[in-house]
């Protein structure tokens, strides 16, 4: 369907919920269409060209009343919702709105219902050990494009500067740092600052930053 009136969604999902046996009216007070089938409880779907933050505050409004609500937008032309479709159906998952597509035909992509997430604890877990090992507040919170300065980034800098003495066990940093993991920082060499330079002994390379 191509983009156009609110209106022209009307017939369209009218002829879809009547199919499947609802009595549907139009603009009940600020529902732009609320359907219902028997004694079960009422539908309201709301209309929008596109899918738009408009859209969702007035699907959220209307669970103030209703249980059941849709939110109603044309069906995705040949670019689809490609790199939006997955974002849009969490939203809509977490907020427990449904979302109908209207084409030729309407497609039901989510009914709505409780949204129960699963936590992914394991995850939450390293951002709070992030967190933790973080030493100040070295980032500056909504930019893009610039590095990031982490606690490993920290640790690694740390220990390159307890070997701008001059080559040292692990051991002997940890002691000098106070940093658990110096052995595993220096193995993996993730930024190409150490080299180890006799058994259990490691130094800088060139390309250290210090």
């Amino acid at each position: 369907m191509p983009r156009g009136r609110e209106a022209e969604l009307y017939a369209p999902v009218k002829a879809f919920l009547e199919a499947q046996g609802y009595e549907v009216k139009a603009e009940i007070g600020a529902c732009d269409l609320m359907a219902v089938r028997g004694e079960e409880p009422p539908v309201v779907v709301e209309l929008k060209t596109g899918f738009t933050l408009a859209l969702v505050m007035q699907g959220v409004q209307r669970q103030t009343m209703f249980e059941h609500v849709y939110l109603a937008v044309p069906a995705p032309g040949r670019r689809g919702w490609a790199s939006r479709y997955g974002d849009m159906i969490a939203l809509c998952r977490r907020l427990g709105l449904g979302l109908l597509a209207v084409g030729p035909a309407v497609e039901a992509h989510l009914d709505p219902g409780p949204y129960a997430p699963r936590r992914q604890t394991t995850r939450a877990g390293r951002l709070l050990r992030e967190f933790q090992r973080r030493v100040g507040d070295p980032n500056t919170g909504g930019t893009t494009g610039i590095p990031r300065m982490t606690a490993y980034r920290q640790d690694a800098l740390r220990i390159a500067a307890a070997l701008g003495a001059g080559p040292a066990a692990p051991r002997q940093i940890a002691v000098v740092t106070g940093i658990d993991r110096v052995g595993q920082i220096l193995r993996a060499d993730h930024y190409g600052w150490f080299e180890r330079v006799d058994r259990g002994l490691y130094d800088l390379t060139p390309r250290a930053a210090l």
